[in-house]
């Protein structure tokens, strides 16, 4: 079993892939570059980190098995996210789960609102409760709060993605931050402190939401809420920034040992689950 000795650092967001991989017909995004493990790797131990949560990719669609194929490279450490279909078969759920799996990504960025009331979906999230998952939701902030309401009734433990990809233009007083803020008081709500570069506005734009949303975040979600994440290899925006230009920014935040500790130890081995590896 891993101690907090054996951890150094637990990157909870990035992808692998392989441009020669069949890609998902409808996607936003065609990648002509691998993203390997043995990069990634070469990433975490350049920046003193030692364990990694690998997220399916939306271009690869629910075909996981590049994924999957990782996390039987390094059992011990990494952990994986998929995409799947709502019907799909308990037991495949279930040799997911004895990969590494420990979620499930509603990726609905550019796409049409699911229907939750929908019989399959109490089904689907029977399972993901049963199996101790969580459900990662990647979404525009101002559909979170209704959709976060939507979710927390089926008991799942839902993980928002990169700061709830707010506008940082209209910083942290925007209503669909504030109501977040709100809902992540009940609990069973978590939250990823990654992709500042996504965040809309210019770099020092970015970087001040982050900075100023930081103090809001531990009050409401709280540390043993709150992970952070490189989200290597960084899609759509290779060309501006790298693993190293991401520590700078996190670096840039100014975080205290303990703010450091939680986000990237304690909290992520708790949430995906390295304390049974």
């Amino acid at each position: 079993m891993l101690d907090n000795c054996s951890i150094t650092g637990i990157d909870a967001h990035a992808h692998v892939f392989s441009r020669t991989l069949t890609l998902a017909g409808e996607r936003r995004y065609t990648p002509d570059y691998d993203a390997t493990l043995a990069d990634y790797f070469g990433h975490l131990h350049a920046n003193g980190l030692s364990h990694g949560v690998l997220v399916q990719p939306s271009f690869l669609g629910t075909d996981n098995r590049y994924l999957l194929a990782a996390l039987q490279q390094a059992p011990d450490r990494l952990r994986g996210v998929v995409v799947v279909e709502r019907d799909i078969p308990r037991d495949t759920l279930h040799a997911m789960a004895r990969s590494g799996v420990v979620g499930v990504r509603l990726n609905l960025v550019g796409r049409a609102l699911p229907d939750f009331n929908e019989p399959g979906w109490k089904v689907f999230f029977e399972h993901i409760v049963e199996l101790g998952w969580h459900v990662e939701l990647h979404r525009e902030l101002d559909d979170l709060p209704h959709l976060v309401r939507q979710l927390l009734p089926f008991g799942v433990e839902l993980v928002i993605d990169h700061f709830g990809r707010p506008d940082a233009r209209l910083g942290v007083e925007q209503r669909g931050f504030t109501e977040l803020l709100e809902l992540a008081l009940g609990g069973h709500l978590w939250l990823k402190v990654s992709g500042i570069y996504r965040l809309g506005g210019s770099a020092a734009q970015n970087l001040e939401f982050a900075h100023q949303a930081i103090p809001l975040l531990q009050q409401s979600f709280g540390l043993h809420r709150l992970v952070w994440g490189s989200d290597w290899p960084h899609t759509q925006h290779e060309a501006s920034i790298g693993y190293g230009a991401v520590m700078e920014q996190r670096q840039a935040l100014g975080w205290s040992a303990q703010t450091e500790q939680a986000l990237l130890i304690d909290t992520p081995r708790q949430l995906f689950g390295f304390h049974h590896a």
